[in-house]
């Protein structure tokens, strides 16, 4: 099974450039071409957090049809830059949102390997809370379904990436969380993204990963006091294999144009020189 995640696509209304500069919708775009053409075919893909600018209705009004093209099912958290009740109204007839008042999280539960939703949102703020009712729910999730693989995604990291500017806009109940997953075995992997980098950890037996960003990347500058930056990178997304029983395997893929593939050895089976 193939569960390819993007995040941070931050679209802005009308499809203009974001921060000036960066073709969030022709980067999109993109990446689901990619998606869709990947050979073997890619199973699901989840959208985690920061899909648009501001969270305004017009910006998920120029997303949804981007999304609508993948042809995998889709399903998608809020970020800091979203706001889930605009999230809920434009994406609610295709992602499983739970009927919460305080939270816009999703269960997948019919796949090989269960896939779980959070949502770090907090309304007028960059850092992410998952919350009290939220992790009580997560925990009954998880205790309903122990001993079938699971994979978490959340949008804010629980854990310190070196990059100052956005370390202060951390998970503020990272440690909540690793708590509770630390506690149902079942779960293989936690996957976030907020940092626009792809970056990996293991917390308290937790294996946790940060996915780059299909657009533009968040700057690697880990000194003291580093600016707030942006660059150009090739635009990157993560890709998860599942193999039954237990084996999840991450790859990043590049959706650009890149010369190849070439072969490593000649029609005689020789290694080419």
């Amino acid at each position: 099974m193939l569960i390819a995640q993007l995040t941070d696509t931050h679209l802005k209304p009308g499809g203009r450039p974001a921060y000036g500069r960066v073709d969030t919708a022709g980067l999109l775009t993109a990446a689901v071409d990619y998606v869709n053409a990947f050979v073997p075919e890619v199973d699901a893909v989840i959208l985690s957090g920061d899909l648009t600018d501001t969270g305004s209705a017009a910006e998920y009004a120029v997303l949804r049809p981007l999304l609508d093209r993948i042809r995998a099912p889709w399903y998608a958290v809020p970020g800091n830059h979203d706001r889930a009740d605009e999230m809920r109204t434009a994406f609610g007839n295709v992602v499983p949102y739970v009927d919460a008042a305080d939270f816009a999280a999703c269960l997948i539960d019919h796949l090989p390997v269960r896939l779980i939703g959070l949502d770090s949102s907090v309304a007028g703020v960059p850092w992410g809370m998952v919350g009290g009712a939220q992790l009580a729910w997560l925990d009954r999730v998880l205790t309903a379904g122990a001993g079938r693989p699971t994979l978490v995604f959340v949008h804010h990291p629980p854990f310190e990436t070196g990059i100052g500017h956005m370390d202060v806009q951390n998970l503020k109940d990272g440690a909540e969380l690793i708590a509770v997953l630390r506690r149902h075995p079942q779960v293989l992997h936690l996957a976030c993204g907020h940092v626009h980098r792809a970056i990996d950890t293991v917390l308290d037996g937790v294996a946790v990963s940060i996915a780059p960003n299909a657009a533009h990347a968040v700057t690697l500058d880990l000194t003291l006091g580093g600016p707030s930056t942006f660059t150009m990178e090739p635009p990157a997304i993560r890709l998860f294999r599942f193999t039954p029983p237990r084996l999840l395997v991450s790859h990043l893929a590049y959706p650009g144009r890149f010369d190849g593939p070439h072969p490593f050895f000649d029609a005689t089976g020789g290694l080419i020189d």
